[in-house]
């Protein structure tokens, strides 16, 4: 099976990853980093949540600017220029990824049923969803930045909303410096995140 073949199945579309980055990747190689976040806050192996929809916290996937809408790693340049990471690729969309990322930490709280399948979630009633602002590095201060807007709906329309950011300095310019901090940003995050939501 051919190697564009194993990408799609794996479901990382090919012209995305082998996109032009800061420096571009040329000659069709992957890079040699792919970027993924682990949640560090899971449940416990063998638990479970049951509830009423009533309930149910259902997390949505958040909006995202176009920088964001790409498998490919922001970053800022100067305050009004982006280019992207060199040699690196998230191996899924961040918003993807950061929505899972939210809901195992949510759930490791074991407070209410969590569900971020909104088909099989139907109309819950307490909903959590928001604007990804920011996930990926800034060139001027060597910083990795994850921002979160995020929204909180209840029974009645009831909503709140509240920014959520958490800065990782010191950060070299290498992806293999960058994939592990933007874990511990967006880790952090959300975090901060569960502990608003009670």
């Amino acid at each position: 099976m051919s190697r564009a073949i194993l990408l799609r199945a794996a479901g990382l579309p090919l012209a995305l990853l082998l996109g032009g980055c800061l420096g571009g990747l040329g000659g069709g190689k992957a890079p040699a980093t792919l970027i993924a976040l682990t949640p560090t806050e899971v449940p416990a192996a063998g638990t479970g949540s049951t509830g009423q929809l009533a309930d149910a916290l259902l997390v949505l996937e958040p909006e995202v600017d176009r920088k964001l809408a790409v498998l490919k790693v922001p970053v800022q340049v100067d305050s009004a220029s982006i280019a992207y990471l060199a040699d690196a690729a998230w191996v899924e969309r961040p918003a993807r990824q950061f929505r899972g990322l939210l809901a195992e930490t949510l759930r490791a709280g074991g407070k209410r049923l969590v569900l971020d399948d909104a088909g099989a979630a139907g109309p819950a009633a307490h909903k959590l969803g928001g604007r990804l602002l920011d996930m990926g590095y800034d060139a001027a201060s060597q910083s990795v930045v994850v921002r979160f807007e995020a929204v909180r709906t209840g029974p009645g329309g009831a909503i709140a909303t509240r920014r959520f950011e958490s800065v990782m300095p010191g950060v070299s310019a290498r992806p293999q410096a960058i994939a592990p901090a933007l874990n511990r940003a967006a880790n952090a995050v959300a975090g901060e995140v569960a502990a608003w939501v009670g």
